[in-house]
């Protein structure tokens, strides 16, 4: 494509980027949801705009299928970026003191909320598919995954990052993730292991498509969570030190600076990718670990940490969400007559279970009814990971049309209405949210005022 056709095209993508979030601030939507809008209107289930555009610019010496299949890899590419950058400055936003004295709500969340959708979608998938046990699994593990690309986005815009109720949705989302993702490949290798015969599928940088799954016999899953847990604890131990030693080399305020921290989160990344570990995890770890250097009084790793947020919000980010937006068929709630049976209970099962995962936690945790709401509401968006997951399930034969159908319109209406709706709750109600845990004459407070149902 020529450099021409590709600077108009982009210079018209990043007005549209611009204006139609502008425009849709004016009836309180959330930028995120704006900006999934703007890629539908865009994408090629909308108005097609580079569909449209690609023939009108031929003129500059490029066949318009070159300048479409071009435009739309780059902003998929970018949109990979993006959410590479989203889940490193949600680890680097992680307050450590404040992972500490949430550390009973993390707990109750990452436990209930796994479990319960779990158990949810193993049980829709069997009443289906009574004999399937990998399916199953799979089923279970797209309904325990969270969209930690939508809740943190939710979660820093509503100002409450640094509060224990935030840092505990954000951290018990991550942990349930990281769960889901384990449950994923356990059910995806134990499909391979009873499959007579392997059929051809792409490719990817994980060591386990390149081995036989056999030769681990009944040791897999030990094998693959012994893995996980090294890759955890190394990241976790040598990026702080990578990074200090990246702020001990260079010059106050240097650009090479940023360069390096991408560098080394990348590396980070692609590791845990080979080690069969999502992007989304690895990202997350990755700025997890650098999260005590950017938080720290240092003035060198502060500006750092501004920087890296400017380039994450200002370009790279928005892209994530547009070409989700773009991969969005709405028609298909209208297609789907046929299998509409699985999709209401698939939509049903998850969204109660999640709800009732989210509020049940944070109710034994000493939280306020609506706070539990909050809570279970901001794990119903399933996106990116389920739809990955989905996509990896039809392509190994797991998920028939049907299912796979069902799941596609699952993230379209779990994804749209959340951040209003947490919005519409918090704002209606007046919900304050703690800083810190209570001092112990606030806990006495709380103790004999309990009709408050405040922590």
């Amino acid at each position: 494509m020529s450099n021409d056709a590709f600077l108009i095209l982009f210079l018209i993508l990043i007005t549209l980027m611009t204006v139609i979030p502008l425009f849709l601030r004016r009836f309180k939507i959330p930028q995120v949801i704006a900006l999934l809008v703007a890629g539908m209107i865009i994408g090629p289930n909308g108005f097609d705009l580079v569909g449209r555009l690609a023939p009108a610019l031929s003129f500059l010496g490029t066949k318009p299928g070159v300048i479409e299949s071009h435009s739309l890899t780059l902003i998929n590419s970018l949109g990979s970026l993006g959410l590479l950058f989203l889940m490193t400055l949600a680890g680097m936003e992680a307050d450590f003191k404040l992972i500490r004295s949430s550390k009973r709500p993390v707990i109750a969340l990452s436990i209930l909320t796994f479990l319960l959708p779990a158990i949810s979608g193993y049980l829709i998938y069997a009443y289906f598919k009574a004999e399937d046990f990998p399916g199953k699994l799979l089923y279970a593990s797209l309904f325990a995954s969270h969209s930690v690309g939508i809740v943190f986005p939710i979660i820093r815009e509503l100002k409450i990052t640094k509060t224990v109720f935030g840092s505990a949705v954000l951290i018990s989302t991550v942990i349930t993730d990281i769960a889901s993702i384990v449950l994923l490949a356990v059910s995806v290798q134990m499909k391979k292991v009873g499959m007579v015969q392997h059929i051809e599928m792409h490719k990817t940088l994980s060591l386990f498509d390149y081995i036989d799954p056999a030769i681990f016999g009944n040791y897999f899953i030990l094998f693959f969570l012994l893995i996980v847990m090294i890759y955890f604890a190394l990241v976790l131990f040598l990026i702080p030190r990578a990074g200090n030693f990246i702020i001990r080399i260079m010059n106050k305020g240097e650009d090479l600076m940023i360069t390096c921290f991408i560098c080394v989160i990348l590396v980070a990344v692609l590791v845990g990718e080979f080690l069969g570990i999502n992007l989304v995890v690895g990202a997350f770890l990755a700025g997890l670990g650098l999260s005590r250097l950017m938080n720290s009084q240092d003035q060198t790793a502060s500006d750092a940490f501004h920087k890296f947020e400017s380039i994450g919000y200002g370009f790279l980010i928005p892209f994530l969400f547009i070409s989700i937006g773009m991969k969005t068929d709405l028609r298909m709630l209208f297609d789907s007559v046929g299998n509409i049976q699985i999709i209401v209970l698939t939509i049903l099962g998850l969204v109660c279970s999640k709800i009732l995962s989210g509020w049940l936690a944070l109710r034994l945790c000493g939280f306020e009814n609506l706070k539990g709401l909050c809570a279970g509401v901001m794990t119903v968006p399933q996106l990116s990971a389920t739809l990955a997951a989905a996509a990896i399930g039809k392509e190994l034969g797991m998920l028939d049309n049907n299912f796979f159908n069902a799941i596609i319109v699952l993230s379209i209406v779990t994804t749209l209405p959340v951040p209003n709706i947490v919005r519409w709750i918090i704002e209606h109600y007046d919900l304050k949210f703690h800083e810190s845990q209570p001092s112990e004459k606030a806990k006495i407070d709380v103790s004999d005022n309990m009709q408050d149902n405040l922590l």
